[in-house]
Parts: C-alpha cells; sequence; structure tokens
C-alpha cells in the first residue's frame, strides 16, 4: 500500500499547485493549454493503444464492455458522485461546473494503463514500489496541468486511485497468476483507447462516454484462461 499512498500523495500535491497556478491563469491561457493536454493525453492514449497483438480482441472488448457499462450507465453515476462532492466541498459557482469534470476525467487518465495494474501487484507481492513511484511522478505533473485548467476535482480523483491500486496490491498473490503478459498488453492497448478517448473530449469538447467503456478493461482478464481451457 505504501506505493499507492505515495501515489495518492503526488496527486493531491500536484493539484494544490495546479490549483494555485489557476488563479492567476487568464482563461484565453487556461483554453490553450487544456487543448495542449487534451493533445498530450492522445499521444499517451495511442502509445498503449497501438501495443496490442489482437486487433479483434480490442474491438470484443470495446462493444462488450461498452454494453455492460452503458447498462449500468458509470458514467452517470461518476458524474452525480462528483457532482455531489462539489456540493459538499464548494460554494456554489466557485468551480464554473468543471469540478465533475475534473473529477471523472483525472480518475479516468490515472485509474487507466498497465502502470497501475502493473506497480500495483509488485507493491503488493514483492513490496517493489519503484513503478507506482514512477507513476506518481507522472500523475503528480498531470494532476498540476489539470488542476490548473479544471480545478479541484482534480485532486477528488485521489480516493478511487487508493482504491483501485489499493485493492490491487492487497489481493496481488490471488490475482497474479491469471496475468500473464498478453493479458497486460491487451488491457493495456484497451486501456490506451479508452484515454485517447478522454483526450478527444479534452481537445474537442466532446461527449464520448469513457467511463461506459470502463468495463472493457477486464475482458482480456476474462477472455485469455477461457481461451486457453479450450486448448487456444
Amino acid at each position: 500500500m505504501i506505493g499507492t499512498l505515495i501515489n495518492c500523495a503526488a496527486i493531491i500535491i500536484g493539484s494544490a499547485l495546479g490549483l494555485l497556478l489557476r488563479k492567476g491563469m487568464k482563461k484565453k491561457i487556461a483554453d490553450t493549454v487544456m487543448q495542449g493536454v487534451g493533445l498530450c493525453v492522445i499521444l499517451i492514449g495511442l502509445s498503449g493503444a497501438l501495443e496490442t497483438q489482437n486487433t479483434l480482441l480490442v474491438i470484443l472488448s470495446m462493444v462488450a464492455g461498452g454494453i455492460v457499462g452503458s447498462l449500468i450507465d458509470i458514467d452517470d453515476k461518476m458524474n452525480r458522485l462528483g457532482a455531489y462532492a462539489q456540493r459538499k466541498l464548494t460554494r456554489e459557482g466557485d468551480e464554473n461546473n468543471t469540478f465533475a469534470k475534473g473529477f471523472v476525467t483525472a480518475s479516468l487518465i490515472f485509474c487507466v494503463g498497465a502502470m497501475a495494474v502493473v506497480g500495483s501487484l509488485d507493491s503488493g507481492i514483492r513490496g517493489d514500489h519503484s513503478t507506482l513511484i514512477a507513476k506518481s511522478m507522472l500523475d503528480g505533473i498531470t494532476s498540476l496541468i489539470l488542476a490548473s485548467t479544471l480545478g479541484i476535482g482534480v485532486m477528488l480523483s485521489a480516493v478511487p486511485i487508493l482504491i483501485y491500486q489499493g485493492s490491487i496490491a492487497l489481493l496481488g498473490t490471488l490475482i497474479a497468476p491469471f496475468l500473464s503478459t498478453e493479458v497486460i498488453t491487451e488491457m493495456s492497448a484497451v486501456g490506451g483507447l479508452l484515454i485517447t478517448g478522454i483526450g478527444i473530449n479534452m481537445l474537442l469538447e466532446k461527449d464520448i462516454k469513457v467511463a461506459n467503456l470502463l468495463p472493457a478493461i477486464l475482458v482480456p482478464f476474462l477472455y485469455f484462461p477461457i481461451y486457453h481451457l479450450f486448448g487456444g
């Protein structure tokens, strides 16, 4: 859990610094910075997505994950949680309706990706926190930039990070046998595609419901054991 706690601390500190920058940033500059961050997020997402060795599995994952996520409506629930936190933690109008957007966007960026899974496993099983510490540095810088444009909602993303990575670390010995290199590669590819969707939302102000596609990440985790079981 130490690595996860360091990661959460980096997000909180980065967000706090970003909030300080936000106070002196003109809207024109903030909009330009947001577009630049959107381009960077797309680059990060594509670099992960292009590592796939099984394009059909990625397509299957997105379709199956989209169906499940839409039925549950994860996007709506995350936005509701962000809106609830905004009502409790800020005065009306303070965040210019960006609180929920900042929370959802940051949570997805920080949770989706191979470093979150592999780093948490290393931290929980071997006590090796180096991957999560490296991730913390990246997340700290990202949270600084996001918070400078989206506000304090970015800081709240430390909570799902704590739950998500902490759970993987604590359950590491049970999960590890099912996370082969091919599973992690395809989970990372699906995650990269989702991150690309986040970048498009930030850059073009679209409304791709990326949160509703989150179950797609679990499809490779379920697919390969079944595939190998039947002699694949």
